[in-house]
């Protein structure tokens, strides 16, 4: 897996690889409103994880992930981690505690 010094050079690099749907984190499912497409924890994999810290402010922690559904489509979803993550189910909480081994 590269390393990326910024998120927008992991996204930008996402996206040439064909990462291009934009997902949201619902409490129980991924969403992509341009498509209208919602992936349930069961319905897709993680494929990556960059992972990004803010040099002074906590607020700029966030975790990228690349994103592969069952249907063949393939995003990412940018999240906060810490004390800002989102209040997620604990399927989805699971699903997204990728370990390469995963």
């Amino acid at each position: 897996m590269p390393a990326y010094d910024t998120l927008s050079e992991a996204v930008s690099a996402l996206q040439q690889r064909g990462y291009t749907k934009d997902f949201n984190l619902k409490s129980d499912c991924l969403h992509c409103a341009a498509d209208d497409i919602e992936l349930r924890p069961a319905d897709f994999d993680i494929v990556d994880v960059y992972r990004f810290e803010g040099p002074t402010d906590p607020g700029d922690e966030a975790v990228l992930y690349a994103i592969e559904g069952k249907d063949g489509s393939k995003g990412m979803l940018v999240d906060a981690y810490g004390t800002y993550a989102e209040a997620i189910s604990p399927e989805m909480a699971e699903k997204l505690r990728y370990t390469p081994e995963n």
